[in-house]
């Protein structure tokens, strides 16, 4: 299924969308089953829709749709004709709107009603809009829908080189701005190979559902790239993610592989019906973006019976580096390094530190993007040489090759003294039973010394010294969390890590 006729052509819609048989299901939604040859059509006309707006090769196209086929075919469209695909978020605020424009500079952004409100709020011009909206267009924006019915859908693919870029990934911004990593045509062909194929055994018999929403890498990644690379199929959905939809689309498209995030499998296993709910159809379970804790692991595998394969990637790599393997999931780990890649726990100056220590990971290997556009010295921070990534995530590593996730090295804070990793506190807040999710971040006290501070979600009223003392018995005693705030919610980045900066700032 991942073969082309010319091996020098890196098109991406080449290499992952032409290969499988026409009749072939490519996409379920509610609308229905959409074949790889109907897709391909779609695909097509809106790439001659493109065309004829002047688009094309090495021109950004900015992509926020919501989650259906009118967002796969926009995004392969693109890279039929050698565009670099810039997939943003569908409900961020008009501010954000505004940035990306004028940050990532795309030759067209393309948008639907879910968007179109807040680009406008934004002051962007110039959309062009498939539906569903409502009103009217502006006279400077574009009913796309029209333009893309009157064209043909025979399109001829630009050819790409290995080097070509092709993708720009936006960071989270949970750690900082958002930035784009750069990435070239030969980076996705490669990640799938070693990713997928090698990793996952993904086959043409998989059905793949994912939990975050495509604009977020690793969706996107598993239903364009993985899913269509193995002729599979995958199952989209434009509401917001619930556990109830997903026990509901579970039941009625019986998918292999689940795409999720912790979050996401906590608030699964809360749900009342979450015993009743059959799961059986699911071959794994992919969990990434943030820490997967034991005891959740362990709740879910005892309450669904569905493996989990926690792994560690992230916009700057591509994809995942590090991944647990079917049948060899350690709890705790986030499993051994993806073959083809290189990774060592170094200090700071980068040098390799034996197994046990905690330091920075560091990561090569060709999928690693070229850099950050428009932010020179930060990639000469993050991108030391090329195809090396300084990850600024800390871990230790096994004698077996195991890694194991310490938090963030610009998160370590030097409370009396000591060095306190807020992940670990996390972890160990998570297993009391009435605590939902938390957080912990660092403030500076009246007199300017470093204290901690433990946002906390909780499922029943508990005295903040009761959770205090509970870390103190569990961990060192002075790693406890010096104050506890207790609240409903916890912000989240669109990707749904927790959000710590509006944390700080909520301080």
């Amino acid at each position: 299924m991942t073969t082309t006729t010319d091996d020098s052509d890196y098109n991406l819609a080449l290499r992952f969308l032409d290969p499988p048989p026409g009749e072939r299901t490519a996409l379920v939604t509610a609308a229905g089953a959409t074949t790889y040859a109907q897709l391909r059509a779609m695909v097509g006309r809106v790439g001659n829709a493109l065309r004829a707006r002047g688009v094309g090769k090495g021109d950004r196209v900015l992509i926020s749709l919501r989650d259906g086929v009118a967002y796969l075919a926009t995004w392969y469209a693109a890279q039929r004709i050698g565009a670099v695909t810039v997939d943003l978020c569908n409900f961020l605020p008009p501010d954000d709107y505004s940035h990306y424009d004028g940050y990532v500079e795309p030759a067209i952004i393309v948008t639907d009603g879910d968007a179109l409100g807040a680009f406008r709020a934004g002051g962007v011009r110039g959309m062009a809009v498939l539906p569903p909206y409502s009103g009217a267009l502006r006279a400077d924006e574009i009913d796309f829908q029209a333009l893309v019915d009157a064209q043909s859908a025979e399109l001829t693919a630009t050819p790409m080189a290995a080097g070509d870029e092709a993708i720009w990934k936006l960071t989270t911004g949970s750690t900082g701005k958002p930035k784009a990593c750069r990435h070239v045509a030969r980076s996705p062909w490669l990640s799938h190979r070693w990713f997928a194929e090698d990793v996952l055994g993904l086959g043409p018999d998989d059905v793949i559902m994912p939990v975050p929403k495509m604009f977020s890498g690793w969706a996107r990644d598993l239903v364009a790239l993985y899913a269509m690379g193995a002729g599979a199929s995958a199952i989209l959905y434009p509401e917001r993610t619930t556990p109830e939809l997903i026990f509901e689309l579970v039941a009625r498209h019986r998918p292999t592989v689940l795409v999720n995030v912790p979050t996401m499998m906590k608030s699964m296993l809360a749900h009342p019906e979450a015993k009743k709910a059959d799961l059986s159809s699911l071959r794994m379970c992919l969990s990434a973006g943030e820490q997967l804790p034991v005891e959740l692991h362990r709740r879910w595998l005892d309450t669904f019976g569905v493996e989990v394969l926690d792994c560690v990637g992230s916009s700057e790599a591509f994809n995942a580096i590090i991944c647990n393997r079917p049948g060899q999931v350690r709890f705790g780990s986030l499993g051994q390094i993806i073959p083809h890649y290189e990774a060592h726990v170094t200090d700071e100056h980068g040098r390799p530190l034996p197994d046990g220590e905690v330091g920075v990971l560091q990561v090569t290997g060709e999928p690693v993007a070229r850099d950050y556009w428009k932010a020179p010295e930060k990639t000469a921070a993050t991108f030391p040489s090329p195809g090396t990534l300084r990850t600024g995530d800390l871990f230790t590593r096994d004698a077996d090759g195991y890694y194991y996730y310490r938090g963030r090295a610009d998160d370590l804070l030097k409370v009396g003294g000591m060095y306190v990793a807020p992940t670990e506190i996390e972890n160990c807040l998570l297993t009391h039973p009435a605590v939902i999710t938390c957080a912990l971040v660092g403030f500076t006290t009246p007199d300017g010394l470093t204290s901690t501070r433990a946002h906390v979600v909780v499922s029943r009223p508990v005295p903040a010294a009761e959770l205090q003392e509970y870390v103190k018995t569990r961990l060192s005693p002075h790693k406890y969390p010096r104050e506890i705030r207790f609240a409903e919610s916890l912000p989240e980045t669109p990707t749904g890590k927790i959000d710590r900066n509006a944390l700080r700032a909520r301080d």
